[in-house]
Protein backbone atom coordinates (compact mmCIF):
# COMPACT_ATOMS: atom_id res chain seq x y z
CA UNK A 1 0.00 0.00 0.00
CA UNK A 2 3.08 2.24 -0.04
CA UNK A 3 2.47 5.33 -2.12
CA UNK A 4 -1.34 5.33 -1.89
CA UNK A 5 -2.71 8.80 -1.20
CA UNK A 6 -5.16 7.87 1.54
CA UNK A 7 -6.03 11.50 2.26
CA UNK A 8 -7.13 11.92 -1.36
CA UNK A 9 -9.37 8.86 -1.11
CA UNK A 10 -10.79 10.14 2.18
CA UNK A 11 -11.54 13.52 0.61
CA UNK A 12 -13.06 12.01 -2.53
CA UNK A 13 -15.41 9.93 -0.36
CA UNK A 14 -16.47 13.07 1.49
CA UNK A 15 -17.14 14.92 -1.78
CA UNK A 16 -19.20 12.01 -3.13
CA UNK A 17 -21.28 11.91 0.06
CA UNK A 18 -21.80 15.67 -0.08
CA UNK A 19 -23.43 15.27 -3.49
CA UNK A 20 -26.24 13.45 -1.72
CA UNK A 21 -26.08 15.57 1.46
CA UNK A 22 -24.84 19.14 0.92
CA UNK A 23 -25.49 19.86 4.62
CA UNK A 24 -23.33 16.94 5.74
CA UNK A 25 -20.82 19.12 7.60
CA UNK A 26 -23.60 20.83 9.52
CA UNK A 27 -24.84 17.55 10.96
CA UNK A 28 -21.30 16.67 12.00
CA UNK A 29 -20.90 20.06 13.68
CA UNK A 30 -24.09 19.64 15.69
CA UNK A 31 -23.13 16.07 16.57
CA UNK A 32 -19.82 17.23 18.03
CA UNK A 33 -21.48 20.19 19.75
CA UNK A 34 -23.68 17.73 21.61
CA UNK A 35 -20.75 15.45 22.41
CA UNK A 36 -19.00 18.39 24.05
CA UNK A 37 -22.14 19.53 25.84
CA UNK A 38 -22.97 16.14 27.34
CA UNK A 39 -19.69 14.22 27.79
CA UNK A 40 -16.96 16.85 27.43
CA UNK A 41 -13.96 17.41 25.13
CA UNK A 42 -12.02 14.19 25.89
CA UNK A 43 -14.50 11.47 24.96
CA UNK A 44 -13.94 7.81 24.26
CA UNK A 45 -15.97 7.37 21.07
CA UNK A 46 -17.28 4.40 19.13
CA UNK A 47 -17.56 5.40 15.46
CA UNK A 48 -20.27 2.95 14.42
CA UNK A 49 -20.29 1.79 10.78
CA UNK A 50 -17.39 4.17 10.42
CA UNK A 51 -16.68 3.84 6.71
CA UNK A 52 -13.59 5.87 5.86
CA UNK A 53 -13.63 7.48 9.32
CA UNK A 54 -15.32 10.76 8.44
CA UNK A 55 -16.72 11.23 11.95
CA UNK A 56 -13.43 10.24 13.59
CA UNK A 57 -11.53 12.72 11.41
CA UNK A 58 -13.74 15.62 12.52
CA UNK A 59 -13.81 14.38 16.12
CA UNK A 60 -10.02 14.44 16.46
CA UNK A 61 -9.63 17.78 14.69
CA UNK A 62 -12.00 19.34 17.20
CA UNK A 63 -11.04 17.30 20.29
CA UNK A 64 -7.35 16.34 20.12
CA UNK A 65 -7.57 14.40 23.39
CA UNK A 66 -10.44 12.20 22.21
CA UNK A 67 -9.99 8.55 21.24
CA UNK A 68 -11.98 6.59 18.69
CA UNK A 69 -12.79 2.99 17.87
CA UNK A 70 -14.09 2.63 14.32
CA UNK A 71 -16.11 -0.47 13.53
CA UNK A 72 -17.26 -1.53 10.07
CA UNK A 73 -17.49 -4.56 7.79
CA UNK A 74 -16.68 -2.86 4.48
CA UNK A 75 -13.11 -3.92 3.54
CA UNK A 76 -12.60 -1.11 1.01
CA UNK A 77 -13.73 1.75 3.24
CA UNK A 78 -11.81 0.26 6.17
CA UNK A 79 -8.68 0.09 4.02
CA UNK A 80 -8.97 3.82 3.39
CA UNK A 81 -9.64 4.53 7.06
CA UNK A 82 -6.73 2.39 8.25
CA UNK A 83 -4.40 3.98 5.73
CA UNK A 84 -5.51 7.50 6.57
CA UNK A 85 -5.15 7.04 10.35
CA UNK A 86 -2.18 4.65 10.24
CA UNK A 87 0.09 6.81 12.40
CA UNK A 88 -2.52 7.98 14.90
CA UNK A 89 -2.44 6.07 18.22
CA UNK A 90 -5.78 7.58 19.21
CA UNK A 91 -7.62 5.50 16.62
CA UNK A 92 -8.38 1.76 16.51
CA UNK A 93 -10.35 -0.09 13.84
CA UNK A 94 -12.36 -3.28 14.22
CA UNK A 95 -13.86 -5.40 11.47
CA UNK A 96 -17.27 -6.64 12.57
CA UNK A 97 -20.77 -7.27 11.24
CA UNK A 98 -23.33 -5.31 13.28
CA UNK A 99 -25.85 -8.08 12.60
CA UNK A 100 -23.58 -10.60 14.35
CA UNK A 101 -24.88 -11.01 17.93
CA UNK A 102 -21.27 -11.15 19.17
CA UNK A 103 -19.94 -8.11 17.31
CA UNK A 104 -19.46 -5.99 20.44
CA UNK A 105 -17.10 -8.60 21.86
CA UNK A 106 -14.52 -7.53 19.27
CA UNK A 107 -14.30 -4.00 20.68
CA UNK A 108 -11.30 -2.94 22.79
CA UNK A 109 -13.50 -1.34 25.48
CA UNK A 110 -16.60 -2.40 27.36
CA UNK A 111 -18.11 1.09 27.47
CA UNK A 112 -17.98 4.39 25.61
CA UNK A 113 -18.80 8.01 26.36
CA UNK A 114 -20.37 8.41 22.92
CA UNK A 115 -21.45 6.16 20.06
CA UNK A 116 -21.75 8.12 16.81
CA UNK A 117 -22.97 7.09 13.37
CA UNK A 118 -24.11 8.79 10.19
CA UNK A 119 -25.81 7.68 6.98
CA UNK A 120 -25.26 4.01 7.70
CA UNK A 121 -27.96 2.33 9.77
CA UNK A 122 -30.57 2.61 7.00
CA UNK A 123 -28.85 -0.51 5.67
CA UNK A 124 -30.60 -2.40 8.50
CA UNK A 125 -34.22 -3.45 8.73
CA UNK A 126 -36.12 -2.34 11.81
CA UNK A 127 -35.81 -5.73 13.54
CA UNK A 128 -32.00 -5.90 13.48
CA UNK A 129 -31.85 -2.17 14.22
CA UNK A 130 -33.98 -2.66 17.33
CA UNK A 131 -31.57 -5.40 18.44
CA UNK A 132 -28.60 -3.13 17.75
CA UNK A 133 -30.11 -0.31 19.80
CA UNK A 134 -30.41 -2.69 22.72
CA UNK A 135 -26.75 -3.64 22.37
CA UNK A 136 -25.73 0.02 22.23
CA UNK A 137 -27.61 0.71 25.45
CA UNK A 138 -25.19 -1.73 27.06
CA UNK A 139 -22.13 -0.06 25.54
CA UNK A 140 -22.92 3.57 26.36
CA UNK A 141 -21.98 4.49 29.92
CA UNK A 142 -24.51 6.15 32.22
CA UNK A 143 -24.69 9.78 31.16
CA UNK A 144 -23.18 8.94 27.77
CA UNK A 145 -24.76 9.52 24.39
CA UNK A 146 -25.72 7.79 21.17
CA UNK A 147 -26.28 9.82 18.01
CA UNK A 148 -27.56 8.65 14.64
CA UNK A 149 -27.71 11.03 11.66
CA UNK A 150 -29.56 9.33 8.83
CA UNK A 151 -32.47 9.26 6.44
CA UNK A 152 -35.61 9.13 8.59
CA UNK A 153 -38.84 9.32 6.63
CA UNK A 154 -42.20 10.28 8.12
CA UNK A 155 -44.71 8.40 6.00
CA UNK A 156 -47.52 10.57 7.40
CA UNK A 157 -46.39 13.49 5.20
CA UNK A 158 -46.37 12.13 1.63
CA UNK A 159 -46.81 15.49 -0.15
CA UNK A 160 -43.99 17.09 1.80
CA UNK A 161 -41.81 14.04 1.18
CA UNK A 162 -42.46 14.10 -2.57
CA UNK A 163 -41.76 17.82 -2.87
CA UNK A 164 -38.56 17.57 -0.84
CA UNK A 165 -37.32 14.64 -2.90
CA UNK A 166 -38.02 16.40 -6.20
CA UNK A 167 -36.22 19.55 -5.05
CA UNK A 168 -33.24 17.61 -3.69
CA UNK A 169 -32.84 15.61 -6.88
CA UNK A 170 -33.05 18.73 -9.03
CA UNK A 171 -30.14 20.20 -7.04
CA UNK A 172 -28.24 16.91 -7.34
CA UNK A 173 -28.79 16.86 -11.12
CA UNK A 174 -27.28 20.33 -11.42
CA UNK A 175 -24.28 19.32 -9.32
CA UNK A 176 -23.88 16.15 -11.39
CA UNK A 177 -23.81 18.24 -14.56
CA UNK A 178 -21.00 20.20 -12.92
CA UNK A 179 -18.89 17.08 -12.48
CA UNK A 180 -19.90 15.65 -9.10
CA UNK A 181 -19.29 11.93 -8.66
CA UNK A 182 -22.18 9.72 -7.64
CA UNK A 183 -22.02 6.49 -5.62
CA UNK A 184 -21.62 4.17 -8.61
CA UNK A 185 -18.91 6.31 -10.23
CA UNK A 186 -16.92 6.53 -6.99
CA UNK A 187 -17.01 2.78 -6.56
CA UNK A 188 -15.97 2.28 -10.18
CA UNK A 189 -12.86 4.35 -9.47
CA UNK A 190 -12.14 2.26 -6.36
CA UNK A 191 -12.56 -0.95 -8.35
CA UNK A 192 -10.04 0.30 -10.90
CA UNK A 193 -7.43 1.21 -8.29
CA UNK A 194 -4.68 -1.43 -7.91
CA UNK A 195 -4.75 -1.26 -4.11
CA UNK A 196 -8.53 -0.99 -3.59
CA UNK A 197 -9.68 -3.36 -6.35
CA UNK A 198 -9.55 -6.47 -4.15
CA UNK A 199 -11.22 -4.92 -1.10
CA UNK A 200 -13.87 -3.37 -3.36
CA UNK A 201 -14.72 -6.73 -4.93
CA UNK A 202 -15.07 -8.26 -1.46
CA UNK A 203 -17.22 -5.32 -0.39
CA UNK A 204 -19.77 -5.98 -3.13
CA UNK A 205 -19.79 -9.68 -2.30
CA UNK A 206 -20.79 -8.73 1.25
CA UNK A 207 -23.29 -5.95 0.61
CA UNK A 208 -24.47 -6.08 -2.98
CA UNK A 209 -25.33 -2.90 -4.84
CA UNK A 210 -27.81 -1.13 -2.61
CA UNK A 211 -29.17 -0.94 0.92
CA UNK A 212 -32.40 -2.85 1.47
CA UNK A 213 -33.08 -1.69 5.02
CA UNK A 214 -35.71 0.57 6.54
CA UNK A 215 -35.90 4.32 7.11
CA UNK A 216 -38.50 4.79 9.87
CA UNK A 217 -39.52 8.19 11.20
CA UNK A 218 -37.56 9.96 13.95
CA UNK A 219 -40.27 9.14 16.49
CA UNK A 220 -39.72 5.43 15.90
CA UNK A 221 -36.00 5.81 16.60
CA UNK A 222 -36.63 7.83 19.76
CA UNK A 223 -39.25 5.40 21.07
CA UNK A 224 -37.08 2.37 20.28
CA UNK A 225 -34.02 3.87 21.98
CA UNK A 226 -35.99 4.67 25.14
CA UNK A 227 -37.40 1.15 25.15
CA UNK A 228 -33.83 -0.16 24.83
CA UNK A 229 -32.75 1.61 28.01
CA UNK A 230 -31.86 5.18 27.11
CA UNK A 231 -33.36 7.78 29.43
CA UNK A 232 -34.03 10.51 26.86
CA UNK A 233 -34.11 10.63 23.07
CA UNK A 234 -35.09 13.26 20.53
CA UNK A 235 -34.02 14.98 17.34
CA UNK A 236 -31.43 17.74 17.82
CA UNK A 237 -30.98 18.65 14.14
CA UNK A 238 -32.91 18.05 10.94
CA UNK A 239 -32.74 18.87 7.27
CA UNK A 240 -35.74 18.36 4.99
CA UNK A 241 -34.63 14.75 4.39
CA UNK A 242 -32.45 13.71 7.33
CA UNK A 243 -32.44 13.82 11.13
CA UNK A 244 -29.81 13.71 13.86
CA UNK A 245 -31.34 11.70 16.71
CA UNK A 246 -29.68 12.01 20.12
CA UNK A 247 -30.20 9.57 23.00
CA UNK A 248 -28.77 9.97 26.52
CA UNK A 249 -28.21 6.95 28.75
Amino acid sequence: MTGTDWAAWQQSWDRQQEWYMPDREERFRVMLDMVEALVGPKPRVLDLACGTGSITDRLLQRFPEATSTGVDLDPALLAIAEGYFADDPRVTFVTADLKDPEWAGRLPHDSYDAVLTATALHWLHSGPLTTLYGQLAGLVRDGGVFMNADHMIDEATPRINAAERAQRHAVMDRAKAGGALDWAEWWALAAADPVLAGPTARRFEIYGEHADGDMPAPRWHADTLRAAGFGEARAVWASPSDTLLLAVK
